[in-house]
Formats: C-alpha cells, structure tokens, sequence
C-alpha cells in the first residue's frame, strides 16, 4: 500500500498466515458481493456463504441481478463482513450444476446456518449455485493497520 506509510513485510506484525484469512472466511455469517452490471455500473449486495477450502460458495435466484451480471461477467469481488479485519477476494465466479457440488453446498449450509434445506432447493433451473476460487486476496488486522496487510496470490 504505497502512500500509506505500511511497513515492510517485515516490519510490524508481519505478513499474515492465509490461515488467518481462512479462519476469518469459514465464521463470517454474511458476505459482501460485488459484480459488474452489463453496462459497467457497478452492484453490491449481502449473502450467506459457505468457504468450502478452496472456494467461497453461495447461492441465489437464477434471475437476480447478480446472477444475471456473473453470467456476463464472471469476475467478482467477495469481502468478508467485517471491515475491522476483512478478507476481500478477488476471482471468477463459477455456476455450479454437479449434484455433488450442490449437495456439498447444502451441507456447509445447513451446518453453518442451522438450516435444513435439502438439495432440490438448489435446482440448476430456480437458484444459481456460484462459487468463487481467489485469484487474489487481501487481508489485514486492525489492531496493526500498517504492519499486517497482506495479498495473497493464487495460480487460479
């Protein structure tokens, strides 16, 4: 963060471990997505997800806005709901159809939320399944603003 006065990795409390990031994206309850309109404006809005270890998966009505807008232009930004100390990712979105995928979504829902929806709730036709792999995240702690921000980078 040049301009900022951030200390070098080195210096504060360091970089942080991606473990802090996955630690922060498994007990987030809500998250921030935002997508691009197909004219360019931009569109923000809150949902449940689930980190499944490699990917932020949610769900939403096949024609939603956010939906409509990932399906012209997968690439998203996903940020964890606290700004004190926030995990932003930056990756593609992916539909998901594989029942063992869905299936798999439902689970980390139902586990996390104390819900119980069953997996017919998330037929191809009625609600998108999305999830969402990191190409690049951030994440810093608030207790150290200029020592612990940190970028992640991904093969993705």
């Amino acid at each position: 963060m040049p301009g900022y006065g951030v200390r070098g990795p080195d210096e504060g409390s360091g970089l942080l471990p991606w473990s802090w990031a996955v630690q922060r994206l498994e007990s987030a309850r809500n998250f921030w997505l935002c997508t691009v309109r197909p004219d360019g404006r931009p569109h923000a809005m809150p949902v449940w997800g689930a980190w499944d270890g490699e990917a932020l998966l949610f769900s939403s009505s096949a024609p939603s806005r956010k939906i409509l807008n990932l399906r012209a232009n997968p690439q998203v930004v996903v940020t964890t709901e606290g700004a004190e100390e926030p995990v932003v990712i930056e990756g593609r979105a992916e539909i998901l159809t594989d029942r063992r995928d869905l299936q798999r979504f439902i689970d980390l829902v139902n586990s996390k939320y104390a819900t119980r929806y069953r997996v017919d709730f998330l037929d191809p036709e009625v609600n998108a399944t999305v999830a969402v792999r990191p190409q690049q995240a951030f994440g810093l702690a608030q207790g150290d603003f200029t020592g612990s921000p940190t970028r992640w980078s991904f093969g993705h």
